[in-house]
């Protein structure tokens, strides 16, 4: 570490037969620290040292103790505050600043000063014409490092004045130990094949084992920034009573992700600009038939009070495979479930946080792959004041309190509402999640009763977890440029519950 220094010290312990690692700061003009660290080199070598630990006390000023030294003792400056025809206490007080008090009370107690009280209004005078401020003389002892000689009682005075601390400091005293040399040999820190061949390892030193030294930090997993908003959404849902819905499934038929949502086979959104499909399988053959038919029936002519689209429905568009674009294909398979299961209907809240995917044209907002969070409540006679009211609660769990309601079309949605907050930090309202009540032509043709209605919201993960984290372009979150030092060193995820 000091390779000058330890030799230094192993040239100075030749002459001497012990010395204070204090007094070699000294005798080299050297921070004490340095010598210190010197010495744990020299140790590092073997035997070539002793070393006891030796606790020494001293007296050192406060800062209120310095400013003593330099300006006088608190009295002494009361004193000097008084002039020859004498000054009002109040006065005094004022003029003497934070210590007047302490100064007046020691000036009283030493007879220098006194209050004449035959006079109106009393008056501070001098009791003696001189004074020797022995308080500020004995701190200049001390801050001479001739601590040691104040009177016991002195000090402690001075320390319940704050005037004096009382340091302690640890050193060293070194003697020559049974292996000692007055140059250090280099340590060897690794054995290799050629000492153990050559022999050579049994003439050499071989640096020790530290035991206690810390090693490289492990590399270990970390939880991405969406991992930790997602368990926020999560843990939201579940305080709401939702049940969490099984989105195991990436790959989805067009039949569930299009068609049973009343989404027409012309619709846009399933062209192959707007969707991913698969290749391998590229179709799927297993749906529940009875179901279909209705679903088909629906599309071509209508029913349930419905004119439908009107077209020429095809299986075979609906047995297109695709890489889902939505989860509420989810959600549909759920509600099918639900209409289906023994017993008859039973009120429903179902979440699910996942994957979706859509062919995009990627920029800083938007990527072809993304999470989607979906909330479904289905229960006898729901309305949209329920799914108002609900997303004010859902949203306040989110620390937003300030939402607008703007009416929106979606195929399987009606009455359909886009969701704005008012985020203060951009001051401006921005779109939040998309929501409504699905259609009957979508819950009908499953099987769930004509006085059920159920609510729906959606919402992406990635917005929310850019806004928490003060991340603007969406591809420093997700993809081959994220910052692997920011998934380490990112902080949890506390939303600001309301």
């Amino acid at each position: 570490m000091h390779p000058d220094l330890t030799e230094r010290i192993l040239q100075h312990l030749e002459t001497a037969d012990k010395v204070d690692t204090l007094d070699l700061a000294t005798i080299f003009a050297e921070d004490h620290q340095k010598i210190v660290g010197a010495l744990k080199s020299i140790q590092a070598h073997g035997e070539l040292v002793t070393a006891e630990t030796v606790t020494h006390k001293s007296l050192g000023l406060t800062d209120e103790g310095r400013a003593v030294v330099e300006h006088g003792s608190h009295e002494a400056l009361v004193y000097a505050l008084v002039p020859p025809e004498g000054i009002a206490q109040a006065a005094l007080m004022t003029a003497g600043g934070a210590n007047a008090k302490v100064g007046f009370s020691k000036a009283m107690s030493h007879g220098w000063i006194l209050v004449d009280k035959s006079v109106t209004p009393p008056l501070v005078r001098r009791k003696v014409d001189t004074i020797t401020d022995v308080v500020r003389s004995q701190l200049q002892q001390v801050a001479l490092g001739k601590g040691d000689q104040l009177p016991a009682k002195e000090v402690a005075d001075f320390k319940k004045r704050k005037l004096l601390q009382e340091t302690t400091t640890k050193s060293f005293v070194l003697a020559r130990g049974p292996e000692f040399a007055t140059t250090l040999t280099k340590l060897e820190t690794d054995l290799t094949v050629e000492m153990l061949a050559n022999g050579l390892w049994d003439q050499l030193k071989f640096k020790a084992y530290n035991f206690d030294a810390l090693g490289a930090p492990p590399t270990r997993g970390h939880l991405h920034p969406l991992l930790k908003v997602r368990t926020e959404f999560r843990q939201i849902f579940l305080e709401m009573g939702f049940s969490e819905m099984p989105t195991n499934n990436y790959v989805e038929s067009s039949f569930w992700n299009f068609d049973a949502l009343y989404q027409p086979q012309q619709h846009p959104a399933r062209d192959a600009h707007d969707t991913f499909f698969v290749n391998h399988p590229a179709r799927s053959h297993k749906f529940p038939q009875d179901y279909l038919e209705r679903v088909k029936k629906v599309h071509s002519v209508g029913g349930y009070g419905s004119k439908g689209y009107g077209y020429d429905w095809k299986i075979e568009e609906a047995q297109k495979n695709l890489l889902r674009t939505h989860t509420t294909a989810v959600s549909a398979r759920m509600l099918y479930k639900l209409a289906n299961q023994e017993g008859g209907f039973k009120a429903a809240k179902y979440f699910s946080i996942d994957k979706v995917f859509r062919n995009e044209t990627l920029d800083a907002t938007h990527l072809a792959e993304f999470h989607q969070v979906e909330g479904v409540i289905a229960d006898v006679g729901l309305t949209l004041g329920d799914l108002i009211g609900t997303l004010y609660e859902f949203f306040r769990k989110l620390g937003i309190t300030q939402l607008e309601f703007k009416p929106a079309y979606n195929p399987y949605t009606e009455p359909s509402m886009e969701i704005f907050c008012y985020h203060p930090g951009l001051a401006k309202w921005i779109e939040v999640g998309n929501s409504g009540v699905f259609r009957p032509e979508m819950l009908l043709p499953m099987g769930l009763p004509e006085n059920v209605n159920v609510i729906a919201w959606g919402l992406s993960l990635e917005r929310p977890t850019m806004i928490k984290y003060g991340i603007n372009n969406i591809r420093d979150l997700v993809g081959p440029k994220v910052d692997l030092k920011m998934v380490e060193e990112g902080p949890i995820c506390r939303l600001d519950h309301v």
